[in-house]
């Protein structure tokens, strides 16, 4: 009895001593691809809460481009104070096509393990997560974070940034139709989202427009629009708003084509980069402080290859691979509710 007991002692021995050697022990942070407000919230709490778990935090700047110029800074409680309600992301980010090859991958995985770092957080879209994906695989413990305004990632319902760029659209696009009701003009405004049409969809709601083009949706039929427009002016509108997504773009020419066959004057607006910039709202300082945390939490708890994510009103986290694999197209409901209000 007495042999077993100690055979016993000399096994938890050996477990205790290897969960202390996985024991993540420095957390890294980045940013990565396209800016979102919001960013800023998510990096303090990833920080914070870490720091509050015993664990030592590294800032590394310009995203998968300064992991791989080693661009890499310590981080204290202090070195996030007053950044929760800026936009942008104070890490800095930038796109690295060298991180798209095996070869740029290992090297981010020995420079991890070069400066302690045996743990990191990404906070970015799609592409960022599949960086996060190859460190994974390296040996280096990764967490995503859905930081893009463009909404297009399928294992989430949010994004950081998302409901700031809708509200900066929003009141923007309020503003071109003062002055194009005022001047009895067809405004097209075209707003970002890549080739997904989340943002012009709610603002296409929002704003009470009459043409909302999504790429996901949008037949190329030109000639509806300017039948609509006609149809409209006959009816007494004195403006026509057309929500246009980036991800069909060409606004300028589609104008000069529209004003030509309605005779209706007709203006294109591009609100561009406009919309990743800003106080994020309380929304998105909300979410991505909560998503920051759980990160960390998790990262601590051993966790690897996992995003978070918020689906069904709650946060949850997902594997990278799955999450990655998810397809996500515009609610039919939602486009249908959309058509209707805007006739």
């Amino acid at each position: 009895m007495l042999l077993l007991n100690e055979q016993a002692g000399l096994a938890c021995g050996k477990e205790d001593k290897a969960l202390a050697e996985k024991k993540i022990k420095t957390i890294g942070i980045l940013t990565s691809g396209g800016d979102a407000p919001g960013m800023n919230a998510a990096i303090r709490a990833v920080a914070r809460k870490a720091l509050g778990n015993g664990v030592k935090v590294k800032g590394i700047k310009k995203g998968y481009q300064g992991l791989l110029n080693e661009e890499i800074i310590d981080m204290e409680k202090k070195d996030v104070s007053d950044t929760i309600q800026r936009g942008g992301t104070i890490l800095g980010t930038a796109r690295c096509s060298e991180f798209r090859t095996l070869e740029g991958q290992k090297k981010g995985a020995e420079i991890c393990r070069k400066h302690g770092i045996d743990g990191i957080v990404v906070i970015g879209g799609d592409g960022s997560y599949r960086g996060a994906q190859a460190l994974s695989k390296q040996g280096i413990n990764t967490i995503g974070i859905p930081g893009t305004i463009d909404l297009d990632i399928a294992c989430t319902d949010y994004t950081i940034g998302f409901d700031t760029a809708i509200n900066t659209a929003m009141q923007a696009i309020d503003k071109v139709r003062d002055t194009s009701s005022s001047h009895e003009r067809c405004s097209i405004i075209e707003v970002m989202g890549r080739n997904a049409g989340y943002i012009a969809l709610w603002c296409g709601v929002a704003n009470g427009a009459e043409d909302i083009l999504l790429p996901e949706k949008y037949d190329y039929n030109e000639q509806a629009i300017i039948n609509n427009i006609i149809d409209n002016r006959k009816k007494g509108k004195s403006h026509h708003i057309i929500i246009n997504a980036e991800g069909i773009g060409h606004s300028t020419s589609m104008a000069r084509r529209i004003e030509a066959a309605t005779g209706v004057e007709t203006r294109a607006t591009i609100l561009g980069y406009m919309q990743r910039g800003g106080n994020p709202t309380c929304k998105d300082r909300f979410y991505a402080s909560i998503m920051g945390a759980m990160a960390a939490d998790i990262l601590c708890e051993g966790k690897t290859n996992r995003v978070i994510g918020y689906k069904g009103g709650k946060f949850l986290d997902f594997d990278i691979d799955e999450a990655l694999a998810m397809h996500k197209e515009i609610d039919e409901y939602e486009y249908e509710i959309s058509r209707l209000l805007s006739r």
